[in-house]
């Protein structure tokens, strides 16, 4: 009998029925039928214990596993991932779990991944079409202090209604959380205060990576402003990411997502609290938290203080001897060679260099800074000559 001619259940109700009426041997119905005698048997046998209900289809799971996972795991998985204010996600719940239990009873990254998506614990995240990375023209870094990131982490109201804007401070190294500062505006004075805890407590890095945003930035010369002139003033040399380029400092912007997860939402009643939210954020991130990148060890455990101490004095620039060092004077206009050339109102009072690199052309330089270059025989008409600074 064709199965095609009626659907599976009937055909199993017409076997049963002939079989019940014993009119054909059992290997006869069975080849009458097309099936096996080994399918014909697993019929007979569910239909004795439960009826006709028995013929249907039935489950495949097993009653029992021998790998499945045990209680008290899937409780702790359920537990580190929720109990905690940064929330980790499969990797380093498998590494915390080493932590607490025997390595035979460690579930794999898929298994936790599978327990926590069965418990309802992952959110899905909307799908970002990744932009190609740009060369970056920046120096390499293989260890602490060779280059710290800035940011603000956007800003948002407090439960009493003032404005919080956290600063955060980062080696890039070992991605050791310097500070996370909860400021109230993203004025110089607040955030140079700020940086002089910082240099005070960790010492000085040899470069700072920022965006172009204030007070980091300006559209001065160099891109300089006031409070990373100061940064040049220290030794340190500024580092700036292309506007539009966030993925030129992925690493911050990652410890941005975390920070964000962990303390944002619902933000505190008041800046005194909140703070108190960022510091324990700190302390969590660089001494408990796991990092991938890092081998799964945590930012404390590799970070060493900078060993260039924080002046008490702010040190002079220092230029080469072939340089011409030249004064700017309170207007920004640096006066040279019977004439005079804007350089900017932020290095007043400031000494520049400037280095001739061909006939009648000359590159400016604030410390290792190259502001730009002017050449002398292009100047504006006038009594006294004027020229201007192109980048």
């Amino acid at each position: 009998m064709p199965w095609k001619e009626v659907r599976p259940m009937d055909q199993k109700v017409l076997f049963i029925s002939d079989w019940l009426r014993g009119a054909l041997s059992f290997t006869e119905l069975c080849q009458r039928y097309g099936i096996s005698r080994k399918t014909g048997y697993k019929w007979t046998k569910r239909y004795q214990s439960l009826g006709i209900d028995g013929l249907g289809e039935q489950a495949r799971r097993p009653h029992d596993s021998p790998l499945k996972i045990p209680y008290r795991i899937r409780k702790a998985i359920v537990t580190l991932r929720t109990k905690q204010r940064i929330t980790p996600g499969a990797k380093k719940i498998q590494v915390l779990l080493a932590q607490q239990f025997s390595d035979d009873l460690i579930p794999s990254q898929t298994t936790i991944y599978r327990i926590l998506h069965s418990e309802g614990l992952v959110k899905k995240r909307k799908h970002r079409q990744r932009v190609a990375p740009f060369p970056q023209p920046f120096a390499p870094v293989d260890q602490s202090n060779q280059l710290w990131s800035v940011d603000f982490k956007g800003q948002f109201k407090v439960g009493s209604g003032q404005w919080c804007y956290p600063l955060t401070v980062m080696d890039h190294h070992c991605r050791y959380l310097l500070c996370c500062y909860g400021q109230s505006n993203v004025a110089l004075d607040d955030t140079k205060e700020a940086f002089v805890r910082v240099f005070k407590e960790y010492g000085l890095p040899q470069r700072i990576r920022s965006d172009n945003g204030v007070p980091f930035a300006s559209r001065a010369v160099g891109g300089l402003s006031r409070l990373s002139a100061w940064w040049v003033r220290l030794g340190i040399c500024p580092e700036r990411i292309e506007p539009g380029k966030p993925q030129q400092n992925g690493r911050h912007e990652r410890m941005h997502r975390t920070l964000k997860q962990a303390v944002a939402q619902p933000p505190a009643h008041s800046m005194r609290s909140q703070q108190s939210r960022f510091n324990q954020f700190q302390k969590e991130y660089n001494e408990q938290r796991p990092h991938e990148a890092l081998s799964q060890n945590t930012p404390d455990s590799l970070y060493r203080a900078s060993n260039r101490a924080f002046p008490s004095k702010l040190p002079e620039l220092t230029y080469p001897d072939h340089f011409e060092v030249k004064k700017v004077r309170q207007s920004g206009v640096l006066y040279w060679n019977n004439g005079q050339l804007y350089v900017s109102h932020i290095l007043q009072g400031d000494w520049v260099g400037m280095e001739e690199v061909d006939d009648g052309v000359w590159d400016l330089y604030y410390g290792p800074v190259r502001l730009g270059g002017f050449d002398v025989r292009q100047c504006k008409v006038g009594a006294v000559p004027y020229w201007t600074l192109k980048m």
